[in-house]
């Protein structure tokens, strides 16, 4: 039974596109006596189709070989394109954890969205997202992960908007589109380019041929740098990350995968690209310098932050910084790791985050306080999934960030420094936020706020004991070093440094020791922090000024060029109309005459070169 589901397994993306289409009817409000709940159920009944299914194949994987599947697509006129299919461990996997946090999402929106007539767009958006995502884990081919990276991106230009009555709305949903559009062509050029070179587009056969190529530096240096700015924006590293923040304005159940999943596609590819990017030392570097920047100037913003939206969003960032030090130093079963242990505790922090905010009147963390007493279930999510993100024993956030840095002590030891520096940043972050929502008194805007009912808190604990339980999962599947193996002194450091960050958010926010709210002494470094590097102004005074350029000279050429020409013509023959009016005579004999002079002019302009030449013969 478990190979049959192997074999099958291509069927999962088609699960959620099932339950997309059967939502249709909705949608519009064809259907209008049901309401719209109807869409949102058969959507879930799909996404568990699909979870179960990749949970009971997942077995015939284990410890076996990487089998390919070649799906017929286009065959027309010599050109034969097929989509190849990698049926592995880490790809199934990659679906249950893809479908298993949709699950959820879709849970935890039946609560969140109760009131929301857009139920039938809003999970039919997801299981768009959900079918783009497993498909691109499944498909070994760059052409058409490409392609569904495009989808997922459009995907999520309509989740955020999805209340588009809303200005930060739109907004939002607009710069997340023209973000990712910046990374997107770099990208396609490096998938355009990289064929001509390796004569394929499969990431196995890629990985094959990077092996012994033997390409041009410069070429090299040119395609690894095309290839990377494509994750950069679906990542949102530094400096097309805005888009994640502002992303935060579309429901937060769309969130709890754009946050983890959806974020870390680009990652994957990236993951799958290792070997060409590895071609150029100058690109590996990029993607560590870029990484690094993005790591630390993440949480730097963070920290900065009173939106507890923006307090969750920028570390994100932060932590995708790192899956790009990871692949950049060559540690891709690191990155992967990463990845995974960041996906379930984000997950869990974005609900907590939302349960928030949808039973508060405000987002803002300093009008908020003494909530441990009104929202326990919601303060132990928080806490846990804090725990889960950082290098805390023995939860996972631990066990991969050990890994990254285990393999950096012995050959780039001043990155495990960032490492630890990135982990203290983190801590000290969230239980800033931690403190200032749960700790201390209970504020006017949080006096009335009571536990959220159980279709929100009910996905929230679910996913609480997956953050509990990933250490075991691992260790089950031999994914985690035993502690014989472990090097202790950098797990000391890690834990040290997530112990130090805790102290220090703990002292500042968890006491009145420290005057709240908490100001740096020079001002114009706490308005870089808060107003994001002043990014956006950047954008303005470069990018966004090239653009007003351009498009102001591009106006005045058809204004006064394009225009002028076509009103000269026109202007002349008007002219000519109200000239040749005063030559109507009504004699037959001017008219016969007009007419044999044109004649006459006109072949003497066809002949005139006829002529010159028999002048120069004559001469």
């Amino acid at each position: 039974m478990s190979q049959f589901l192997l074999q099958t397994a291509w069927l999962i993306p088609c699960y959620a596109l099932i339950g997309a289409v059967l939502a249709i009817p909705w949608s519009p409000g064809l259907i209008r006596k049901t309401g719209p709940r109807p869409a949102g159920y058969i959507n879930e009944i799909a996404t568990a189709i699909a979870f179960l299914h990749g949970v009971f194949a997942l077995p015939a994987t284990w410890n076996q070989p990487a089998q390919q599947i070649l799906i017929p697509w286009l065959n027309v006129a010599g050109l034969n394109l097929t989509i190849p299919v990698e049926l592995s461990s880490l790809t199934i996997g990659a679906t249950v954890v893809v479908t298993g946090l949709n699950l959820l999402a879709q849970m935890y929106a039946v609560g969140y969205m109760e009131m929301d007539w857009g139920w039938a767009r809003f999970y039919s958006l997801l299981a768009l997202f959900e079918a783009g995502m497993c498909g691109l884990v499944l498909c070994d081919s760059l052409f058409f992960s490409y392609f569904i990276l495009e989808i997922l991106t459009l995907g999520t230009y309509l989740l955020i908007g999805l209340w588009f009555c809303q200005p930060l709305v739109v907004t939002g949903a607009r710069d997340a589109f023209l973000t990712k559009r910046v990374g997107d062509l770099l990208l396609l050029m490096g998938v355009l380019a990289i064929y001509p070179l390796a004569g394929t587009w499969d990431f196995s056969e890629l990985a094959q041929w990077a092996k012994t190529a033997n390409v041009d530096p410069t070429v090299a240096t040119l395609l690894g740098l095309a290839l990377i700015a494509g994750p950069m924006g679906k990542c949102a590293q530094f400096p097309l990350h805005l888009w994640l923040d502002e992303a935060m304005e579309g429901p937060m159940p769309a969130s709890i995968l754009r946050n983890t999943v959806v974020v870390a596609t680009g990652a994957w590819v990236l993951v799958k690209l290792q070997p060409v990017i590895a071609l150029s030392p100058v690109a590996m570097s990029a993607a560590v310098f870029i990484g690094g920047v993005t790591a630390v100037g993440g949480l730097l913003i963070a920290i900065a932050q009173i939106d507890i939206k923006r307090t969750l969003s920028y570390p994100v960032s932060a932590y995708m910084g790192l899956v790009f030090v990871a692949i950049g130093t060559g540690q891709t079963e690191g990155a992967l790791l990463l990845v995974l242990t960041n996906a379930i505790a984000m997950a869990l922090l974005v609900m907590a985050v939302g349960a928030l905010v949808w039973m508060n009147v405000t987002q803002n963390v300093t009008q908020l306080g003494g909530l441990w007493s009104r929202r326990p279930i919601t303060g132990i999510c928080f806490m846990v999934g804090t725990l889960g993100l950082i290098a805390f024993p023995p939860f996972g956030g631990f066990w991969a960030l050990l890994k990254i840095a285990d393999g950096l002590w012995s050959t780039q030891p001043w990155l495990v420094g960032l490492l630890l520096v990135v982990n203290a940043l983190t801590a000290f972050n969230f239980t800033r936020v931690f403190g200032l929502i749960f700790g201390g008194k209970l504020q006017e805007m949080s006096v009335r706020s009571p536990e959220c009912f159980w279709p929100i808190t009910l996905p929230m604990v679910i996913q609480l004991g997956f953050v509990f339980h990933l250490p075991l999962i691992l260790q089950a599947f031999h994914l985690l070093p035993s502690w014989a193996e472990l090097n202790k002194d950098v797990a000391l450091m890690l834990v040290w440094s997530s112990i130090f960050g805790l102290s220090i958010g703990a002292v500042v926010y968890l006491g009145n020791a420290v005057q709240k709210p908490v100001q740096l002494p020079w001002k114009p470094l706490q308005d870089l922090f808060a107003y994001d590097f002043y990014t956006p102004q950047l954008y303005r005074v470069t990018i966004v000024f090239l653009v007003a350029l351009v498009s102001q000279i591009t106006a005045w050429i058809d204004r006064y060029i394009v225009d002028g020409v076509v009103n000269l013509v026109g202007v002349v023959t008007v002219f000519s109309g109200q000239s040749l009016k005063y030559n109507v005579s009504g004699q037959t004999q001017f008219y016969a005459l007009t007419i044999l002079l044109g004649v006459a002019l006109l072949g003497l302009l066809v002949s005139w070169p006829l002529l010159s030449r028999l002048s120069l013969l004559i001469g």
